[in-house]
């Protein structure tokens, strides 16, 4: 299998030079796949068949492997024991090369890599946050971290991994836990009920965070858990993403819409689309966003600087985390 992903690595540029258009790598959940689309012309160009109801997905920094947590149910308010895998795609060859076996750890969820391409993910069912120190070839955990909360969905990580903020959706909390002291117990804060979805600010002193079901938007300090700015937002926050130093982007799943605020969380611009956002992703060249709609199974292309949809295609059966492959220039 390494064989394999070496051959992969040397082949690589070939096969991303003769990609005339960018590509988003997207997880459609109840199509339990991973799909390949081309961004101009809106066509499904690859397809990787998946076990039930992948959800979480994160990209190396190469470009070349996609982990996949396999929740194994298809909401959260499901019932059922879930799966217990971490999903390796090479994205190069596009095919599925192993799975990375978590039990006894169930429901893997949220799915982080730090700088070093340590992988990072988060069991609900259990509440604890694995990690995998060279995920490429890892075949089980490299540490297990307990993250203090309870129904643990979500979270955000530093770039060198040294610190996670994890969501509680029924503990209603944010639990802060240092995953590489295994000394360090969670510190736990509550930002509103059901929180969910949360981001870092750019220079990683701020976390953000939106409470679902009391309808808040928390900016909470980074390093002492203390709220710094809290404030009701019309809808269902259900992401939070830090678009630059000063701008976030936050889905509105019950309003149809993204909303863009200032970092003091001023609200500067609804942008209504044709059906509920359940996540983003970003260009890493130019101001585009990619925004999974689950209600209507397609995903629309935001323009940050003109602050408009600009385009978008359909796709298969629950469209949800995503990632954008660009082409090679020059």
């Amino acid at each position: 299998m390494l064989d394999a992903l070496d051959r992969a690595e040397t082949a690589a540029d070939d096969v991303r030079g003769a990609s005339e258009n960018d590509i988003l790598v997207l997880v459609e959940k109840g199509s339990h796949a991973l799909s390949f689309y081309d961004t101009d012309t809106g066509h499904r160009v690859g397809t990787v068949e998946l076990p039930a109801f992948p959800h979480e997905m994160v990209v190396d920094s190469r470009r070349r492997l996609a982990y996949v947590g396999h929740y194994g149910v298809r909401m959260s308010s499901d019932s059922g024991t879930g799966g217990s895998a971490v999903c390796v795609v090479d994205l190069v060859a596009r095919e599925l090369v192993r799975t990375i076996d978590t039990q006894p750890f169930h429901r893997i969820h949220g799915v982080r890599l730090d700088s070093e391409d340590r992988l990072w993910a988060l069991s609900e069912s259990s509440a604890v946050l694995l990690g995998f120190d060279e995920p490429e070839r890892d075949t089980a955990p490299s540490r297990a971290v307990p993250t203090g909360g309870v129904k643990t969905h979500l979270f955000s990580l530093t770039r060198d991994g040294s610190r996670a903020y994890v969501t509680g959706l029924l503990s209603h909390t944010v639990s802060l836990v240092r995953p590489q002291d295994p000394t360090a117990g969670p510190e736990l804060m509550n930002p509103g009920l059901m929180p969910e979805g949360s981001c870092l600010s750019q220079d990683e002193r701020t976390l953000y965070v939106g409470s679902r079901r009391s309808a808040e938007l928390v900016a909470v300090d980074a390093n002492t858990l203390e709220v710094r700015e809290s404030v009701r937002v019309e809808g269902d926050p259900l992401r939070v993403y830090a678009v630059s130093d000063d701008e976030l982007l936050m889905t509105d799943v019950a309003g149809n819409s993204v909303l863009l605020l200032t970092g003091d969380l001023r609200p500067i611009e609804r942008i209504s689309l044709s059906g509920p956002p359940s996540a983003v992703s970003f260009h890493p060249d130019q101001p585009l966003a990619y925004i999974s709609q689950m209600g209507d199974d397609r995903v629309s292309v935001l323009d940050l600087e003109a602050r408009e949809i600009v385009g978008g295609f359909p796709a298969r059966t629950e469209p949800d985390c995503s990632a954008l492959l660009p082409r090679q220039r020059g």
